[in-house]
């Protein structure tokens, strides 16, 4: 007699689906430079018609010397600026940042929703989630690395999961 109906097939069919579903827009990605350990760069999926885009990542730096995240580029957008969003009198103000943001000497630049991050300005095209694109990151001291940016859903937090 056949068994029509197996928990264990449905289990691993399951843990399958969530990997196809989520896996692209969580999987880590890392990058290294000189002393600088770039983490999962990652931008919002954007709607229909925009023309900005948010992009985001985390720098840890292991040297003794201070470097600067100076400027970056991205295959999708006509430019990339990086940008400061701060309250201000109760008011959210967002700024470019000309001279670049300091990744400090034993310490973390996390570029995230509500803080620092990059903006891909001119999009080329929608971003869609679980899709990536080519771009760079250039530091004054460590020199410039190409990376891989992973598109999350447009509601994702911090680390591009949906989780704040």
């Amino acid at each position: 007699m056949t068994k029509l109906f197996n928990p264990s097939r449905l289990a691993g069919a399951l843990v399958l689906a969530a990997v196809a579903l989520f896996g692209p827009a969580v999987s880590a990605h890392d990058y290294k430079l000189g002393d600088l350990q770039i983490d999962h760069p990652w931008a919002r999926a954007t709607p229909h018609g925009a023309k900005v885009a948010g992009g985001f990542v985390a720098v840890a730096n292991k040297g003794a010397a201070d470097d600067r995240l100076v400027s970056a580029t991205a295959e999708i957008a006509e430019h990339a600026e990086i940008h400061e969003m701060a309250m201000k009198d109760g008011v959210m103000t967002m700024r470019p940042l000309a001279d670049g943001v300091v990744v400090p000497a034993g310490g973390e630049l996390a570029l995230k929703p509500g803080g620092y991050h990059l903006m891909f300005i001119g999009l080329k095209r929608m971003l869609k989630p679980g899709e990536s694109f080519a771009g760079t990151l250039t530091f004054e001291k460590a020199g410039t690395v190409e990376v891989s940016f992973t598109v999350a859903p447009i509601g994702a937090g911090h680390s591009g999961t949906g989780h704040n």
